[in-house]
C-alpha cells in the first residue's frame, strides 16, 4: 500500500462493538520510520469498527504495530510505503517567522478566512453543496466552523449519542455525525482550504450541556476529536470560540486544555484561542505568549493594532473576528463592505491578517445568514479581498521584514481623502512607486523611477494604497 506524503493512511480493525467500547477499549498505533516513533490514538467508529488514523511526513517505509488492553487489537503489525506528495499537496500549514504562514515544504500560506460556524450541521445536502460552490469561487483559505452545537440549535445529528436536551450521552460518540464532518473536511481539502476547528463555544448555556461539562469529559471529548481529526493535514484548532464568554471555565482551565491539544495532538497542528469583546468598547485577548499556542486568533474592531500585538508578542497575528459585513441589528453583524475591506489593508500593511464573515439574512434558510449556515456570498468585500490577496501573493511574505530593509512596503490611507501625500524613499534606492484603488481595485504605477522623496497624488479618493518596491 502506498500512502503519499502527509495524506492520511487508516487502519481498520474489528474488535469488540458490545458494552462501552468508547470507554473500554483503548488503542494505540506506533508508526515507525527508522529511528523515529509516532504514537497515534485509535478510536472506536462504531459496528465493531476501532480504527487508527495517520500522516505520514517522511519518504518511505513505514512500519506499525498496535497497542490495546483488547488482545484482539494488541499487537497487529504491517507496513505501508509513503511516496512524494502529488500536485496541490503541500504539507500542513506552519508559523513561519513573527508574521506569517507556510506549509511543510515551504509554500507560502496566507489565512485569508471567513466564518461558517455550523454550516455541517444541518445534513442540507443541497444547502452545504451551494457553501462548497461559494468558497470554491472566494478568495478565502480557510474556514472557521464549530463541532458544537448551540442553544438555538436542533440539528439532525450531534457530536455524543442521543437527541434530547440536557440529556446527552456524553459516556459515547455518534460516528455518523463525525463520518459527515469529515467527509465535508475532505470537500475543504479539495478545495485547498484550511479547516479552523473550534473545539467549545459559549452559546449553549446549559441547553445541550455541552458548555459546562466536567474537565473529565472535556477531555474525552479532545482525545476523541483529536484521534478522528488530527491526520487532516489541513486541521487547525481553535480551542474556543469567544472563550471568556463561557462562564464554567477559568483561564486556567482553558491553558490544562490547550496544554492537553498539544500533548495529545502527534503532528502539532496549529493551535490558538479566540477571544470575546463588546464591540467597541473592551476586548479580553488572551495571553498569547502561552508557549501551547501557535498564533494570535483575535476579536477586536481595529485591525491598526496588529503591529502592537506582534511587538507585545511575536506570533503571527489573526484577526478571526473584526466585524461581519450584513444588516443585522447587532453591531457586530451590520458594517459596510468598505468598512470591513479597510480593516483587511490595515491588518495587511502591518504584516497581519483579517477574517471574513457575512450578515445578510437568507429568505430560504429561515433568514440564517453565512456566518451561520454558508450558502451564497453576497457581500461587496468579496471581491475586493480577492484583489487583495493577488497583491498580498506578489510581495515580499514578511512585509513589516521588507520594510525594515528598505525593499517593499504599502501604506494604505483608508478613510482618509487626501489630495496628495509625501513619501520618504530610504537613501540609495531607486523605487517604483504603484497607486492602488483598493476600492475599484485598480493598480496605476507612477512615472519614472524615484529617489529620496516622492509626492504621489492621491486626488482626494478614499481607500487609496501607495506600494512601494525597490529596483536597485
Amino acid at each position: 500500500m502506498t500512502v503519499e506524503r502527509w495524506g492520511l493512511h487508516e487502519l481498520r480493525l474489528t474488535g469488540p462493538g458490545t458494552g462501552n467500547p468508547y470507554t473500554e477499549v483503548r488503542l494505540r498505533a506506533e508508526f515507525r520510520h527508522r529511528n523515529r516513533v509516532v504514537p497515534v490514538d485509535g478510536f472506536y467508529d462504531g459496528e465493531g469498527r476501532h480504527v487508527v488514523r495517520f500522516s505520514p511526513d517522511r519518504v518511505g517505509t513505514w512500519f506499525w504495530v498496535t497497542r490495546s488492553n483488547v488482545p484482539e487489537l494488541d499487537g497487529r503489525r504491517g507496513s505501508f510505503e509513503c511516496v512524494p506528495p502529488g500536485p496541490g499537496n503541500h504539507g500542513p500549514v506552519r508559523v513561519s517567522g513573527a508574521h506569517g504562514f507556510a506549509h511543510a515544504d515551504g509554500t507560502r500560506h496566507l489565512p485569508l478566512g471567513t466564518t461558517c460556524y455550523h454550516w455541517t450541521h444541518y445534513a442540507d445536502e443541497e444547502h452545504e453543496e451551494r457553501t462548497l460552490r461559494s468558497l470554491a469561487g472566494s478568495p478565502f483559505t480557510k474556514v472557521r466552523m464549530c463541532l458544537l452545537p448551540t442553544r438555538d440549535m436542533a440539528p439532525p445529528m450531534l457530536p455524543f449519542a442521543g437527541d434530547t436536551p440536557g440529556r446527552l450521552d456524553k459516556t459515547r460518540f455518534n460516528p455518523a455525525f463525525f463520518a459527515h464532518f469529515e467527509r465535508r473536511l475532505r470537500d475543504l481539502l479539495a478545495l485547498g482550504i484550511q479547516a479552523d476547528v473550534i473545539l467549545f463555544h459559549p452559546y449553549d448555556r446549559g441547553h445541550w450541556g455541552v458548555d459546562d461539562m466536567t474537565p473529565e469529559q472535556d477531555r474525552f471529548l479532545l482525545r476523541y476529536t483529536l484521534a478522528r481529526l488530527a491526520a487532516f493535514r489541513h486541521v487547525w484548532w481553535s480551542l474556543a470560540n469567544e472563550y471568556d464568554f463561557n462562564r464554567a471555565k477559568t483561564v486556567e482551565d482553558w491553558d490544562r486544555l490547550g496544554r492537553y491539544v498539544q500533548r495529545k495532538d502527534p503532528y502539532q497542528r496549529l493551535r490558538s484561542i479566540h477571544n470575546g469583546t463588546r464591540m467597541y468598547v473592551y476586548e479580553r485577548i488572551y495571553d498569547f505568549t502561552r508557549p501551547w499556542i501557535t498564533h494570535q486568533s483575535i476579536q477586536h474592531w481595529d485591525a491598526r493594532l496588529t503591529a502592537d500585538w506582534v511587538a507585545a508578542c511575536p506570533k503571527p497575528v489573526v484577526i478571526d473576528e473584526i466585524g461581519y459585513e450584513g444588516v443585522v441589528d447587532r453591531r457586530w453583524g451590520n458594517i459596510t463592505g468598505r468598512a470591513l475591506l479597510r480593516q483587511f489593508w490595515h491588518a495587511a500593511a502591518a504584516g497581519g491578517f483579517v477574517g471574513h464573515g457575512e450578515c445578510y439574512p437568507d429568505p430560504s434558510r429561515d433568514g440564517s445568514a453565512w456566518i451561520s449556515r454558508g450558502g451564497s456570498l453576497r457581500g461587496e468585500s468579496v471581491p475586493r479581498i480577492a484583489f487583495l490577496r493577488r497583491l498580498l501573493e506578489e510581495g515580499p511574505a514578511d512585509i513589516p521584514g521588507a520594510r525594515r530593509r528598505g525593499e517593499y512596503w504599502l501604506e494604505y490611507f483608508g478613510e482618509r481623502a487626501h489630495a496628495f501625500r509625501e513619501v520618504e524613499l530610504p537613501p540609495g534606492g531607486a523605487y517604483r512607486i504603484e497607486l492602488i484603488d483598493t476600492w475599484d481595485m485598480t493598480v496605476t504605477e507612477l512615472a519614472g523611477v524615484h529617489r529620496g522623496r516622492a509626492r504621489v497624488a492621491l486626488g482626494g479618493r478614499q481607500d487609496m494604497a501607495v506600494r512601494i518596491r525597490r529596483t536597485r
